[in-house]
């Protein structure tokens, strides 16, 4: 008897062992919010042997199939269906259904104020003089105000500036906090202008890939990251903004160490829409009008998205998407960040044969799996151009 029970010991003991490693793995490696369309048994497309049980205390009712409710269940996370491992807030959502893109738009932004992208000396009679330093002003900063004027342009300023008689009132915002400063210009000896010393940028344009639409009400989301000032690298304080079609007319191809780009233009001056919000995992806005004979397609929650094949729609020739062959590598469930939760591989070769795998202007394109939009393309490794990060469209 004590034989055997020796043996069971050292027979469960490894058994044991691995649960708590899997448990471990599953508390760090998946979320404790899940979002689906409705109560599932497996979860995390199968990367665990992981079910779901509910709280017998939150029933599933006939609510939860209603197009605008929402209803939030607490479910456990269980280990071949009996070992739990961690308590989940289950909500229960409407699977959104989009128009998926994948084409090139023209972006203008006009700022909130004007954005130092870098300061610097003036040359004077006496020496180098940098005013905008001795004020206090650094990179990244805003400018809202000059002598309580509303600053839009950079002619504004300029005009403020060479019209003064004495220092200059300025009123900053750094970091979403705003203060006032006393700047005094200087004459440059070159040029014989009053000069702070600030070098601004009052709009900016550029391409990028529109991700989706949505049917509903023409709202869309596109680039997959923020539009930021190029010098400071600070997100560009949007005050408005459009959007206009655009057309690629070549591709610089990427090699290691050196991202390239897509490289096209405006193909109108009239805007097809305005944008909303630049954020730091992409712009949003709405659509003058809505795309034509367009179908809509699902959009995959987080738990859904697995390691595999995968396709990816974007555009490398004027102005018509395709769809190019690549791989889901790496899946963060339990990552917040908001553009670098997923990773692919681009396997397509004639894909790498024209581009040499994901270049700039590439931001935003679409990546879908099994009829179902999962993510939007948002950073290409410099390192290996083949490879790149996605933002996972749902949480």
């Amino acid at each position: 008897m004590k034989r055997f029970i020796r043996r069971l010991v050292y027979l469960a003991a490894p058994v044991l062992c691995v649960l708590f490693v899997m448990a471990v793995m599953v508390e760090h490696f998946t979320p404790s919010k899940l979002t689906m369309a409705c109560p599932e048994n497996e979860v995390l497309g199968g990367s665990f042997p992981l079910s779901l049980q509910y709280d017998s205390r939150n029933t599933v009712s006939a609510s939860l199939d209603s197009s605008a409710g929402k209803s939030r269940l607490k479910a456990r996370m269980m280990i071949f269906g009996f070992f739990p491992v961690k308590s989940v807030d289950v909500e229960i959502t409407p699977r959104k259904n989009v128009i998926v893109s994948g084409k090139p738009f023209g972006i203008r932004i006009y700022t909130e104020g004007l954005v130092v992208s870098s300061t610097s000396a003036v040359r004077t009679k006496s020496g180098g003089e940098c005013p905008a330093e001795k004020a206090g002003i650094e990179k990244g900063d805003i400018l809202l105000r000059a002598n309580d004027t509303r600053l839009r342009t950079n002619e504004q300023l300029q005009y403020i500036v060479g019209s003064c008689d004495g220092a200059v009132t300025l009123d900053v915002k750094r970091e979403g906090r705003v203060f006032r400063t006393s700047i005094t210009p200087v004459y440059d000896a070159d040029e014989g202008l009053l000069k702070l010393g600030l070098h601004i940028r009052d709009s900016i344009a550029g391409l990028g890939t529109l991700t989706f639409t949505d049917p509903e009400d023409g709202s869309f989301f596109g680039l997959g990251h923020g539009i930021c000032d190029t010098e400071s690298g600070c997100l560009m304080p949007m005050l408005e903004g459009d959007v206009v079609n655009a057309e690629i007319t070549s591709v610089s191809k990427s090699i290691c160490g050196t991202p390239g780009s897509l490289i096209g233009h405006f193909s109108g001056s009239e805007a097809i829409g305005t944008l909303t919000a630049n954020t730091s995992h992409g712009v949003y806005g709405r659509l003058s009008n809505l795309p034509e004979n367009q179908t809509t397609t699902p959009v995959a929650f987080r738990h859904e998205i697995v390691r595999g094949p995968a396709v990816m729609l974007t555009t490398i020739d004027g102005d018509e998407p395709r769809e190019y062959n690549v791989e889901v590598e790496e899946v963060s469930y339990n990552d917040n960040s908001d553009n670098k939760n997923v990773i692919i591989h681009i396997t397509d070769e004639y894909l790498l044969k024209k581009t040499g795998g994901i270049v700039q202007g590439m931001s935003g394109s679409p990546v879908l799996q099994t009829g179902r939009l999962i993510a939007a393309v948002t950073h290409v490794f410099v390192n290996d151009p083949t490879r790149g990060y996605c933002a996972a469209i749902s949480d």
